[in-house]
Parts: structure tokens; sequence; C-alpha cells
């Protein structure tokens, strides 16, 4: 899946957890000393600032299939190897990576177990592979709330809960299949502050795939609709949302 939104609207809509999210994800990973590293579905560059900053801008490298994504980054990391590109069929060589990893990204592989298998052909022996993904499935994802408004007012959502990796235990078994060793799965998590409510809904009015885009397909009175079935969700004034993610992470 590819998002064919300005870096700077995703930005405004997923940026304010995952980039948190990033070093927490990193810190799971348990990345090794050395070497180079891979952002595969780097985004707008979250984590491929995480791995810059660990492992020098010009050891990273990073991938994705949206190119006004990777132009973003292209231009925010002068110095790392930014490439347009699929993680079902990454453009690097083999084994060359000493760590691999996938932010928020496996749910909208077209073939998960390929594009693991991707990560894992590019890390040389030995190295990290490490995935994550929001908790989709137990409700804990920053979307949660926007879904289950928009359920309430129309009777359906893609609120990603079926999509791969989105549930316990289906991240580190995709790391399996795809001929992972080592593998271990746990949870990650980061808290986001608000203004109000208008500061946490704004952002689903951007167009940002797949919650944004179901928002704007709705007319303008139902759309009215699931932001007041949204707003009764959340308290009056500034409140803190805590949000959490699968994790896994295995060796090639």
């Amino acid at each position: 899946m590819t998002f064919d939104v300005p870096a700077e609207a995703y930005d405004a809509f997923m940026g304010r957890y995952s980039v948190p999210l990033a070093t927490v994800f990193a810190d799971f990973a348990a990345l090794p000393e050395g070497g180079r590293a891979l952002d595969v579905g780097c985004g707008t560059g979250a984590l491929t600032a995480v791995l810059a900053e660990r492992y020098g801008e010009s050891e990273v490298a990073a991938v994705d299939p949206s190119s006004s994504f990777a132009t973003a980054v292209m231009a925010r990391f002068p110095w790392a190897d930014v490439r347009h590109g699929h993680a079902e069929q990454l453009p690097f060589d083999d084994g060359v990576f000493a760590a691999t990893l996938a932010e928020l990204v496996v749910h909208f592989m077209s073939d998960p177990v390929a594009g693991l298998q991707e990560m894992r052909r590019v890390t040389h022996p030995g190295g990290v592979v490490a995935v994550c993904v929001w908790d989709f499935a137990g409700g804990r994802a920053p979307q949660s709330r926007f879904f289950q408004a928009l359920r309430e007012t129309t009777g359906e959502a893609d609120d990603e809960s079926d999509r791969p990796g989105a549930a316990q235990g289906q991240l580190a078994a995709l790391l399996d299949t795809a001929g992972c060793t080592d593998v271990t799965e746990g949870e990650i998590g980061v808290a986001q502050s608000f203004d109000g409510f208008d500061d946490w809904w704004e952002p689903y009015t951007l167009g940002v795939a797949p919650a944004g885009r179901q928002l704007a397909a709705l007319d303008e009175s139902t759309r009215v609709a699931v932001r007041e079935a949204a707003r009764a969700l959340f308290p009056a004034g500034p409140f803190t949302l805590g949000v959490t993610a699968w994790a896994a992470r295995g060796r090639a």
C-alpha cells in the first residue's frame, strides 16, 4: 500500500505517535553495535532519524513505496541511502545490513511473508530483523477510537484489525515463517498529550489512509456525526492518550 498524501499530512496524522515510538522500538530491537541499518517502509523518517543517531547517517538506508515520502526522507537525511521501492522486492544486495527494521509497515505489505523474507535476505547472518504494528485487534491503536466512532455512526469500518500483525502472536509467527531464528515478541507503547478534542481530530480530516480516506468518502452530515461520536469518547479539555503496538524481533 502507498500513501498518496504529502509528507506533511502524514507527519501531522501519525508523526506524533511514530516519532516517540521509533526510539522505543529501536530499544526493543536490541540493535547490534556497528554495521549498517535499513528502515523498510520509512514513511517520513521517524525511525530513520533514530537509526541515523545510533549508526551515523551515512550508515543508514531507507526505502518506501510512496514517492512523496521517499523524496521527503532524501531531503531530511541527505547522507543516507534512500530509495523508492517495495518491501517485497527490496533494492539492496544480500546480507549488507546488521539490522533491518520496519515500523508500522507489515500490515500494509501486499505479501507480509515475502516482505519479511526480503528483510531477512538483506540482513547478514546473525543480524537483527525487527517489526512492529499497532494493536488494532486489541483496540489500543491511535486510530481505535476513531474507528469506534465510525462504526457507531455508519455501521461499518475498516479498522485494520484483520490485517497481518495487528494481533498478539502474529508478528512472531510471520518472522518464523519468513525463516528468522530466535524470535521473540512483546508490547511497546507511547503516550501522546493533546490540547483537546480538536487537536486529536484535525489530522483525520487530512485524508491519510485508511482512516482519513474513509472519513473523506462520507457526506458532510455523516462526517459531522462521526466527529461528534468521537468527541463523546474523550474528556473535555486536555488529555493524554496511551497507545500500544506489538513488536517482534529475530535473527537472519
